[in-house]
């Protein structure tokens, strides 16, 4: 008897192609690779952008000679430090040094005691007037310098504070103040009132909250307001060349003009004496950048 084998049927269907791999989808935040690139070309050009002059500066300043920026081309073969030598020797740098760091730290001490006082007294307290207080300190921004120097001159001369550290730091108070109230009022507005109320119950008093409580929680909002005082005091040049007689007691900023007369200017000095000014400024930055952006942001989410 035979046996025979019935062929294997096909498979009805063949296996269907292997699908294509689904689509990635970003997540809500993610940019694509084109977008990345592009914003990280825009920021490196921006860098670039902010950097040169700082780096033209640096390089200018190792020129010897003072026509050397008509001519930029040549200090690369020619370069020197003769130009930090003879102004940390020969000048009045660190009389200007010490003059700035006085006038600049003793704004910024007792400028943004003041404003934060004011502004945390306008953001808790509400007496006859405290809208108009606020912007009265605002319309003292209006008036230009030019109008200011002659009244504030007569003021100081008859309070004997003409060439006077104190005098210059009263000057500058009178411009750092007014934003830094404004600026520290939006900070403390963002508090909760709920921390004074707190205080309040454990038996502390009303300066004792203020400074036990609310500063140590405003510490950002306090290094913006204190960056902008010690910039403000320390790169101004009409009060302080008004106001300081004395050679010993200019600051940098009415230092550098002793580069420049009716006839020369020594611009090489300039470069390097402009180059080492800038270092008090970045070691002052370095130490309050951890605060200043979250100061600056959170001043303006309310009030």
């Amino acid at each position: 008897m035979s046996t025979s084998t019935a062929p294997t049927e096909a498979p009805a269907e063949r296996a269907a192609p292997s699908a294509a791999a689904p689509r990635k989808v970003r997540g809500r935040g993610e940019r694509s690779r084109a977008a990345s690139l592009a914003s990280h070309g825009v920021l490196t050009l921006a860098s670039l952008v902010a950097l040169f002059p700082v780096a033209w500066l640096v390089y200018l300043s190792l020129g010897p000679d003072k026509n050397d920026y008509l001519h930029p081309g040549r200090i690369w073969s020619k370069m020197t430090f003769d130009n930090y030598a003879f102004v940390l020797q020969d000048t009045n740098f660190f009389d200007w040094l010490k003059s700035s760091l006085i006038v600049s730290l003793g704004t910024t001490v007792i400028g943004v005691m003041v404003a934060a006082t004011t502004g945390y007294a306008v953001s808790r307290m509400r007496f006859p007037g405290y809208k108009k207080l606020m912007w009265v300190l605002l319309v003292t921004q209006m008036f230009p310098i030019a109008v200011l120097i002659v009244p504030m001159y007569q003021i100081l001369s008859k309070l004997q504070l003409i060439d006077n550290y104190f005098g210059l730091v009263l000057v500058y108070c009178s411009t750092a103040v007014p934003y830094c109230a404004w600026l520290l009022k939006g900070y403390f507005d963002t508090i909760p009132f709920e921390i004074d109320e707190a205080g309040r119950v454990d038996g502390l008093s009303p300066f004792g909250t203020f400074f036990r409580l609310i500063l140590p929680l405003a510490r950002p909002g306090l290094a913006v307001a204190g960056f902008y005082s010690f910039i403000t005091a320390f790169g101004e040049v009409a009060f302080a060349s008004t106001f300081m007689l004395s050679d010993t007691k200019y600051t940098f900023a009415v230092g550098l003009q002793s580069f420049v007369s009716e006839h020369d200017a020594q611009r090489n000095l300039m470069a390097a004496t402009a180059v080492l000014v800038a270092i008090p400024v970045s070691a002052f930055f370095y130490l309050v950048q951890k605060n200043l952006v979250t100061g600056l942001t959170a001043g303006g989410t309310k009030g």
